[in-house]
């Protein structure tokens, strides 16, 4: 018995060596890797470990663990002719990123395959806005686009906050889209409201008597609004009777609640806040009829409640404020003006911008600096100290306003008609449309975007309503991704879009058709780079799928990294 029964366990014993290897996985384990096209591990070197999709290497650095992309140049290439076609068909991206704390750039693509010419192919970026004319619109974002040159027919009416006549600031914040405005007329003050959806605004409060809220921007997590003194000279109104100066700032403390932080020298306004590694900076360059004195119109920061510490000013009203590589630029309404603040109360200048008298806002395409002017209403990229190239004049107009890369492409408003117009390369501009037809008023301006709710939002003057437009299909995240290592995860499954973070479905798209988004595109897959920027940060386990994850395959993907 004691022989047969040695010889019955070692043959079980041998059965189940042989069988346990592939029967004792868990079948969700097998199934998650089920249609995946490639994995880049981005551990040491960009080869794809289960296909042939190696990448070429443009200068992004690698440990044993990771691979760091410096936001400037470096980036992944994977050749088109090695890269398979999606089609109409399911996919999933799933990647591991890591942002810095405190940053002196925009964050930029993750991944895209997209073709600028046709407007085909699909986005995964996080955006980090400055410079969108008061505003920093967009902090640490996520949008997930594809699009096969489709687009609204119309913009979308999304209604006035209050009785308004200009929308100073668009900011995504904590999940909401919130509006800085102008109050002109008698026993008005300026506002900040936050969007319900429909035409319906919520009432956030008026922090100042004075009546505007201008510059507005999230930073450390908490968003803090600017007041201005406007005189509606500069759109050609009437001036406004309510004279309280502003240039104080205020942190939102939730409902109708703010905190005063301090008021900034003498100034009148604040035109502009941009957060820039680590710290808050206010310009305060006045607007219309009414200025401040040169020794007062440059550049703040703000360093502790109640404490604004001058940074100079070179010899130009400091008005708007832009970051991009390592560098924090001031935009000017005097001589076509665009500086790079060097610290201290130094600065540089980078102009004048060709043909300019005033830089009104600023975008990061295609890795460069693009500037919006006037008064020939044309954008300029900048190639370098006193290097700027237009990219040409958009219709008619005379000044362009708000920008912002949406899905692909460049979009920027204008004055005096409140077009927004579609960048489509070389000098190519399109108009998507006139957002306010106010009649018998000299100026119209199509004036501050920001991407919320997988939609490009623009806010007009002089009729005070914000409107919509959405090119593809788009979902957003529109909370700020926190620094540090997080899993995410972009999802087209059927009719839907669907974006994760950390295993946790975060936002989706509204139900569109599948057919008729054909995402076949010759352009190559890139890594760290695409219409937006050079990606700033880590990544690894970059894996592409041809089918749509599960939220537990997703969850699954997100706990090891």
């Amino acid at each position: 018995m004691t022989l047969y029964r040695s010889i019955f366990i070692l043959f079980v014993g041998i059965r189940l060596a042989l069988i346990l290897p592939s029967t004792t996985l868990p079948s969700t384990t097998l199934h998650a890797e089920e249609g995946l096209i490639a994995h880049w591990k981005l551990a040491s070197n960009a080869k794809d470990s289960v296909g042939k999709h190696d990448a070429i290497n443009h200068g992004v650095e690698f440990d044993d663990k990771s691979a760091r992309f410096d936001g400037i140049d470096a980036w992944l290439e994977v050749p088109a002719s090695r890269w398979s076609k999606l089609g109409t068909d399911d996919f999933t991206i799933s990647v591991w990123v890591h942002t810095e704390q405190h940053l002196d750039d925009v964050l930029g693509d993750v991944v895209t395959c997209y073709d600028p010419d046709t407007r085909n192919g699909f986005n995964l970026t996080l955006m980090n806005y400055s410079g969108v004319t008061s505003a920093q619109s967009n902090w640490r974002n996520l949008l997930f686009g594809i699009d096969d040159a489709q687009v609204d027919p119309s913009w979308t009416d999304c209604g006035r906050p209050g009785t308004n006549q200009q929308i100073k600031s668009l900011v995504v914040f904590d999940g909401s889209l919130y509006a800085a405005i102008w109050e002109p007329a008698e026993g008005q003050a300026g506002h900040v409201y936050r969007y319900a959806g429909g035409t319906q605004w919520v009432d956030c409060g008026s922090p100042d008597k004075a009546n505007a809220i201008t510059g507005m921007a999230v930073h450390d997590g908490r968003l803090y609004a600017g007041s201005e003194l406007y005189s509606g000279g500069g759109s050609s109104l009437p001036l406004s009777p309510n004279s309280n100066h502003g240039g104080r700032v205020y942190r939102y403390e939730g409902g109708t609640q703010w905190v005063d932080v301090g008021k900034v020298a003498d100034v009148r306004s604040i035109s502009g806040l941009a957060s820039f590694n680590g710290s808050l900076y206010a310009g305060t360059g006045t607007t219309g009829a009414w200025r401040d004195t040169p020794r007062t119109r440059g550049m703040y920061r703000y360093d502790g409640e109640g404490k604004w510490t001058d940074c100079g000013c070179p010899g130009t009203r400091i008005v708007h404020l832009s970051v991009h590589n390592g560098n924090l630029f001031g935009l000017s309404y005097d001589d076509g003006g665009f500086f790079r603040y060097d610290g201290g109360k130094k600065w540089t200048q980078l102009g004048p911008v060709p043909n300019t008298s005033q830089v009104y806002a600023t975008a990061i395409y295609e890795g460069r600096i693009h500037a919006a002017t006037w008064p020939t209403a044309s954008v300029f990229r900048y190639e370098g100290p006193q290097k700027w190239i237009s990219t040409g004049r958009l219709g008619e107009e005379l000044e362009v306003m708000g920008m912002a890369v949406y899905n692909g492409k460049l979009y920027a408003g204008t004055l005096p008609m409140a077009n927004v117009y579609r960048y489509d390369g070389k000098d190519n501009w399109v108009s998507t449309g006139q957002l306010d037809k106010t009649p018998d008023v000299r100026y119209r301006r199509a004036w501050v975007t920001a991407v919320y709710d997988g939609k490009l939002f623009c806010g007009v003057l002089p009729s005070g309503h914000v409107y919509s437009l959405e090119a593809g299909k788009n979902v957003t995240y529109d909370r700020a991704l926190p620094a540090g290592w997080h899993h995410v995860a972009a999802v087209k499954s059927g009719d839907r879009l669907r974006l994760y973070v950390d295993g946790k479905q975060v936002s989706q798209s509204e139900k569109f058709n599948s057919g008729s988004l054909d995402l076949q595109s010759n352009g190559p897959l890139k890594i760290g780079f695409g219409q937006h920027d050079y990606f700033n940060g880590k990544m690894k386990d970059l894996k592409i799928y041809g089918r749509a994850l599960t939220p537990k395959e997703v969850d699954q993907n997100s706990q090891t990294q």
